[in-house]
């Protein structure tokens, strides 16, 4: 026997066990049949739709004339690759779109874009935040090589929610 086992049996003595005869109408109980309906289906629930924002859509490079002194972190902390493209699929939005101000989208978020370009629509992260002086806009990462356009106007987000969350 070990020294713990000793030490448990001593502070912890069995206590003991009673047995006590079950009443005579539980004793006496038969089974009965039991018939299973089947339950009404139920209609599959609709997901739910999630708000639409159009916005004005730009591109953005980690240029400290375009960003601040640190152009490679974004928002929230995250490092931008030296040799990124757009197909890294990070955005900046506006601030008044961000949760942190009062509005629906939050750092991490997946966000659908559409209304771009066949190339660059699609599902985005949100990784940075805007200069305030913009009001309903989004920027999208990009490297100075791309050489792609600059301004799209009437551009569609909507946040995608994810299909499950760690915890």
């Amino acid at each position: 026997m070990s020294i713990a086992l000793v030490l448990l049996t001593l502070l912890f003595p069995s206590r003991p066990i009673f047995s006590a005869a079950l009443p005579s109408t539980v004793a006496h109980l038969s089974p009965r049949t039991v018939a299973f309906v089947s339950a009404p289906l139920v209609p599959k629930r609709l997901p739910r739709r999630l708000p639409t924002y159009t916005v004005t859509a730009t591109i953005y490079e980690p240029d400290p004339r375009q960003t601040d002194s640190e152009p490679f972190i974004t928002a929230d902390n995250s490092r931008i690759r030296r040799k990124h493209s757009s197909k890294d699929r990070w955005m900046a939005l506006s601030r008044d779109l961000l949760k942190k101000w009062g509005g629906d989208f939050d750092y991490g978020d997946s966000v659908l874009v559409t209304g771009i370009s066949p190339k660059l629509d699609g599902v985005y992260v949100i990784h940075d935040t805007m200069n305030r002086r913009h009001r309903h806009c989004m920027d999208i990462l990009a490297a100075k090589w791309e050489h792609l356009d600059e301004m799209w106007k009437g551009v569609k987000i909507m946040k995608v929610e994810p299909r499950w969350r760690a915890s």
